[in-house]
């Protein structure tokens, strides 16, 4: 941990407020660069499409508890931090249990570099293994652009290789949706990953699940951690009308290179996730599959990466 990593973290963290008609953004980039808040405000009343981040997440700078966060240079899990990549090798420090995950951005601040009423730009530049603990061999600058519009939000995420040589590059956003009794989530996959105890890939399936999805399934009939494949980038979540409020839709769409999509329904929790994604799991170590099942990419020295998604209220 690096001096300014062990100061106390103050209070009352920094936001980012942005607003166009009734949508609202709140953007934390003190806790990875992470979305806050994403809702409708009316007549004094929020309607949340995102689930807003917890008073301890924003005071902790904790970005599992806030409504979606970066995933860079990496979506998911890495097994046991190691891989090696056009000869040199990945050793990353792992977690207490389990592989490291989701990459490095989400755990690191991030410097703001441009706002306005309805846009914001974010940054973060990674100076390497010299400078880093965890032991990433590239050098990197990430860049999020934010921008509200009347019905939706749109994130394009940027990956710039400032290394010497060609880096392996995976990204994804990963949010978190209110889970209501009743809620409703469809998409189109073609295949799924398999995972074994510790969720990472073992082969690709295809389930009579995807057929039920296709169609729209409850999100509580559903208890997954599994990547997908072939996802034709659009993904629709319904939640029924309640007393006092009607009912309510969100279409997530994405660009290619996030052609992956990642699913986390965990039984008894008041959320779910549907996270874009531009390579599966482990993809580093899964050199028997093709990259259109695997995912990822070799950013070569000075090229850039993007993508980008929106969730757009109906």
């Amino acid at each position: 941990m690096t001096a300014e990593e062990s100061k106390e973290p103050s209070a009352q963290p920094v936001l980012i407020e942005l607003g166009c008609n009734a949508l609202r953004l709140e953007i934390a980039p003190e806790a990875g660069g992470s979305i806050a808040g994403f809702y409708s405000l009316q007549d004094g009343s929020k309607t949340h499409w995102l689930r807003p981040a917890s008073a301890l997440a924003l005071q902790e700078r904790n970005p599992e508890g806030m409504a979606s966060f970066p995933m860079i240079p990496f979506s998911n899990r890495l097994r046991d931090g190691k891989a090696s990549f056009q000869g040199r090798q990945i050793a990353l420090k792992p977690p207490v249990s389990g592989h490291p995950l989701h990459g490095l951005a989400w755990t690191r601040p991030w410097t703001v570099t441009q706002q306005d009423a309805h846009s914001a730009s974010l940054q973060l530049d990674f100076a390497g293994p010299e400078k880093d603990p965890n032991g990433w061999p590239y050098k990197f600058s990430a860049r999020q652009y934010f921008r509200l519009y009347e019905d939706r939000l749109v994130v394009t995420m940027e990956v710039e290789n400032q290394d010497e040589v060609a880096m392996p590059l995976g990204i994804g956003h990963h949010p978190y949706f209110p889970r209501e009794p009743g809620t409703r989530l469809a998409l189109s996959v073609n295949r799924m990953w398999q995972g074994d105890h510790e969720v990472m890939p073992t082969r690709l399936d295809q389930p009579p699940l995807l057929d039920l999805m296709r169609a729209g399934v409850l999100v509580d009939d559903i208890v997954l951690d599994n990547n997908f494949v072939g996802w034709d980038h659009v993904a629709r979540v319904d939640w029924p009308a309640v007393e006092g409020r009607r009912a309510r839709n969100l279409i997530l769409q994405a660009t290619s290179p996030f052609d992956f999509v990642v699913l986390y329904t965990p039984a008894g929790r008041d959320f779910f996730c549907v996270e874009p994604a531009s390579n599966c799991t482990d993809w580093m170590n899964l050199p028997a599959y093709t990259q259109a099942e695997r995912g990822g990419t070799a950013l070569a020295p000075g090229a850039t990466y993007r993508a980008s998604f929106s969730l757009t209220v109906v």
